[in-house]
């Protein structure tokens, strides 16, 4: 095969075979392939879409690069949650104490964040000592034992994944539907969960800015997952406004942690319409009745209870938690309504401050972030703080680079 008619093929719309993409995508994952080489065909792949059949080819492509995750003895319906990924994004730390509480297995492998998007691995890694390598007999055992668990992707799941998401980031093909399709999915179906909710963010801090967009995506997530005799179900959820008041790893968990404890939020909302829909998928009862089920547990402390014991069974000290002890206050110098929270710099700007990263390698300050003291629509005067920053170094900000007051 020609690596240069095959680029060029999909460069002037073409469909490409499976025996073309496997020569392509693995030639890369063998290094035959080289970086410049394969920046071309994703990014003749992100101008041009690919239909229906390629993106499966391509997952199916995607799966067979490593190991397929054995599940099997693990009791029970084995249910998991993905996020597209956005600010704030918390959701995972708290869904899963809650569907685990319940007596439902939530057996979860995550990533690192990268860019604006932050990672559950990180946020957890803000606990000392807590151990996010666990081998896959550790991650099964304990999945039997307390039925939940959240490990970092090991390395032998989709590494032809880990590759081309590590080329798209930094040659701008990431926000390509088919590409991200086939990214999440893999992982996911590699990863045995019996059920699987994927919840696709639309909006200002989100991959999927309109809802036409995500609609795509989200349909042909479920497609995928159909294909492969997956029981799939996507929400599309709002991320013109991060997640919660939180950014930053200690203080994301700190916030999943009240919210576990019983603190009223819209991100409280979410998360149990989330689980809401797990518990159901789980159980093959009702959303009506999995939401009482999920309130219920909530009240009780039993989820925040199921968080400790997590966190233990982890090897985490929970009680080693730290913000970082010097923060800024960011004020208003207007008066007026705010309009408008721009999500997107909010998150490159905990990127900036330490809590993210750019590159692969970069170290995160887990002590570092950002909390919101105001909320949308909510009524400003001249000097009020509109968010405090907890940094590590001096930085002057301009507020109106980040919220908009009318």
């Amino acid at each position: 095969m020609n690596i240069v008619e095959i680029i060029n093929k999909k460069r002037l719309k073409g469909k490409l075979s499976k025996e073309e993409l496997s020569f392509m995508f693995n030639g890369y994952l063998e290094g035959k392939i080289k970086d410049y080489q394969m920046s071309s065909l994703l990014m003749a792949i992100c101008i041009n879409g690919m239909d229906e059949e390629e993106i499966f080819d391509l997952v199916d492509i995607f799966i067979k690069s490593g190991d397929v995750l054995d599940l099997s003895s693990i009791n029970g319906i084995k249910v998991d949650k993905h996020s597209t990924g956005g600010v704030g994004d918390k959701v995972s730390l708290i869904v899963g104490p809650i569907v685990a509480s319940l007596g439902i297995p939530f057996p979860k492998m995550s990533g690192r964040g990268l860019g604006h998007t932050g990672g559950t691995i990180d946020k957890l890694e803000s606990i000392k000592g807590f151990n996010t390598s666990l081998t896959e007999e550790e991650f099964i055992k304990q999945v039997n034992d307390i039925h939940f668990a959240i490990t970092g992707q090991t390395k032998n799941l989709c590494p032809l994944d880990k590759v081309i998401y590590a080329l798209r980031d930094v040659t701008g093909t990431v926000e390509s539907i088919p590409l991200i399709a086939a990214s999440i999915m893999s992982k996911k179906i590699a990863g045995g969960a019996d059920k699987i909710l994927l919840d696709v963010k639309v909006g200002d801090g989100a991959l999927m800015k309109t809802m036409e967009d995500a609609k795509k995506l989200a349909n042909l997530m479920e497609k995928i997952g159909k294909f492969y005799h997956r029981d799939v179900h996507a929400l599309i959820t709002d991320m013109n406004t991060p997640l919660g008041d939180n950014i930053g790893n200690s203080l994301e968990v700190i916030e999943a942690m009240d919210i576990l404890k019983g603190k009223k939020s819209p991100l409280r909302d979410l998360c149990i319409e989330e689980a809401s829909h797990l518990v159901s998928m789980a159980k093959n009862i009702s959303l009506e009745e999995s939401e009482k089920e999920v309130i219920q547990t909530l009240d009780s402390g039993k989820a925040f209870d199921k968080f400790l014991e997590f966190v233990k069974y982890q090897h985490g000290d929970i009680k080693s938690l730290e913000v970082s002890f010097k923060t800024i206050d960011i004020k208003s110098t207007k008066e007026g309504t705010l309009n408008k929270i721009k999500t997107l710099n909010l998150g490159m700007l905990s990127v900036n401050l330490g809590a993210g990263r750019i590159s692969k390698e970069d170290k995160i300050d887990h002590k570092v972030g950002i909390v919101l003291k105001k909320h949308l629509n909510d009524y400003i005067k001249k000097g009020d703080i509109l968010c405090t920053l907890y940094v590590n170094k001096d930085i002057t900000i301009n507020p109106d680079d980040y919220f908009e007051i009318v």
